[in-house]
């Protein structure tokens, strides 16, 4: 017969042990499709004609005449504005006077010549009044020729005060209206700026360093622009500029892209969101991005050891093993992705079970060697 103490010892530990049942981790699963998978690059840049030309004015005075408003169609040599001509009339009168006073001038010293040339062979002249005259004809023909410039400038000035289109368009952008004064000065004035032909534009992208190298001419274009929510335009990327633009130290490229507006929907100025597509693969085998993502639990089980050490373009996902739930680390090399789907290159066949999420995450086994204490009730 057994001891009573020993008997209550071991009823005792009996009882209190309790080991909690582990369970089975559940997992949310994909399997490998086949299909296409495009790559884009997205950002935005402003939509403009593919010529604009400032037209200026070389000359300062009051604007009497505009010819063009606003979206005015433009012939080259049609006239846009004149200004008040009064006083460059006045120079270039005042010119032309200067230059017959020098033209009668230059009469007046060749008739001093002729003269000195026939004294100076008898005596009645030296020879150095016959050398000063010849110089005084050599001065007043280069007087002669400062005076045909100067009218030439003048009548410059003249041409200047009627403005003229030098380009075939239309008037996007006016900036003076009449009877306003400009001041010729340092800088040019711009009165009107003339887009050359709307029909065919531009989008000035700026493409973050971290993607301009996969950006290449005559890849294809589509963006939106707010004006038409619901439409899709297309374009083609025909130039990639090397000249970085450094904006609070984040460096972008511009990138000009093409584009055909024959219905002109399209204004110079519009903000383009823009998507170009840089690579493209068809009917290939892609994995949800999900499972890359993937972490698996503590306290899930594995049938190999989790690599550690893996090489460019490789990524570790786990396979699900359907007979024993356990989890296969696999590495993949991984091509192109879409932000949703990744190409697969090589690792897998594409009858694997890929694991994307855990449902239910297993318990340790918990031990107790005395028995819980009973909730109590409150009193």
């Amino acid at each position: 017969m057994k001891h009573p103490i020993l008997l209550l010892l071991t009823t005792l530990l009996i009882t209190s042990c309790k080991r909690h049942s582990t369970v089975t981790p559940q997992y949310a699963t994909v399997t490998i499709t086949r299909g296409d998978i495009t790559r884009h690059v997205t950002a935005s840049g402003t939509l403009g004609a593919m010529i604009s030309v400032d037209v200026g004015s070389q000359v300062s005075g009051r604007i009497i005449a505009l010819h063009v408003d606003y979206n005015t169609p433009v012939k080259k040599g049609d006239l846009l504005a004149e200004i008040d001509p009064t006083l460059y009339d006045a120079n270039l009168r005042q010119s032309e006077g200067e230059l017959a006073s020098a033209l009668a001038d230059v009469e007046l010293k060749k008739q001093n010549l002729a003269r000195k040339t026939i004294l100076t062979p008898s005596g009645a002249a030296s020879r150095l009044d016959l050398d000063q005259a010849t110089a005084q004809l050599a001065q007043a023909e280069a007087t002669v020729i400062i005076r045909k410039a100067t009218v030439d400038s003048a009548r410059a000035n003249v041409a200047f005060c009627k403005i003229f289109s030098p380009v075939d368009g239309i008037v996007i952008s006016r900036k003076v209206d009449a009877g306003q004064t400009l001041i010729a000065a340092m800088t040019t004035p711009v009165l009107f700026t003339i887009a050359q032909d709307i029909s065919r534009m531009n989008i000035n992208v700026s493409i973050s360093e971290a993607d301009i190298g996969q950006v290449a001419i005559d890849q294809p274009v589509e963006f939106t622009v707010d004006a038409y929510p619901d439409d899709t335009f297309h374009g083609t990327v025909s130039q990639v500029r090397k000249s970085p633009i450094t904006t609070q130290n984040v460096v972008t490229y511009e990138t000009i892209v093409t584009l055909e507006n024959p219905d002109q929907k399209l204004f110079p100025g519009m903000t383009a969101d823009v998507s170009i597509r840089v690579a493209e693969k068809q009917n290939i085998l892609k994995i949800a991005n999900a499972a890359l993502r993937y972490s698996p639990p503590e306290g899930a089980t594995f049938t190999t050891s989790i690599p550690r050490d893996y090489g460019r373009n490789q990524r570790l996902i786990y396979l699900l093993e359907p007979d024993t739930k356990t989890l296969r680390p696999t590495i993949i090399k991984a091509g192109i992705t879409n932000g949703n789907d990744t190409q697969i290159l090589e690792g897998l066949t594409g009858n694997e079970t890929i694991v994307t999420a855990t449902l239910t995450h297993p318990t340790k086994p918990e031990f107790s060697l005395l028995p819980k204490r009973p909730p109590q009730t409150p009193q």
